[in-house]
């Protein structure tokens, strides 16, 4: 079922979506005080081609124990520089393809998926592209460590 929706995410706006984070990672690459959004882009460019399966989860619920304090401050402030060069656009484009997808019946869970990128869209920077069983695997890891240390 997951391919089926994925082919059809690609051939219903996908493509598109996808290509303007792929446009965006190669500014930030090309733009060279950007390089540190670049590992961000490439990370929703793969959730945008492969909304299906696969999860978009924070660094700090995927590895809790490297989490400090320093990177969480350096990642919002990438966050916002995010949202001022590239976020508002990669949001309202995958908000545009999200309308037009929910159009036609069969389009619409595309087209939720396309909203919740949009909202990734707005604030990449700390999260990681899973599988969904891993994220499932390391939220549980993570609310068992939280209910032992209590």
């Amino acid at each position: 079922m997951r391919t089926v929706l994925n082919i059809l995410n690609f051939v219903l706006g996908g493509f598109f979506t996808t290509l303007a984070w792929l446009f965006a990672t190669l500014v930030s690459i090309v733009l060279i005080f950007t390089l540190p959004l670049t590992r961000s882009c490439w990370e929703i460019t793969k959730l945008s081609f492969l909304p299906y399966g696969n999860e978009a989860i924070s660094v700090n619920e995927l590895y809790p124990e490297k989490s400090n304090a320093l990177l969480s401050a350096g990642g919002s402030l990438l966050n916002v520089f995010w949202l001022i060069c590239f976020g508002w656009w990669l949001c309202l484009s995958h908000i545009t393809a999200g309308i037009a997808q929910c159009i036609s019946i069969i389009g619409i869970p595309v087209g939720i998926a396309n909203f919740k990128i949009a909202a990734i869209a707005l604030w990449p920077v700390g999260r990681r592209v899973v599988s969904v069983e891993m994220a499932q695997q390391a939220r549980s890891e993570n609310a068992r460590r939280q209910y032992q240390q209590r």
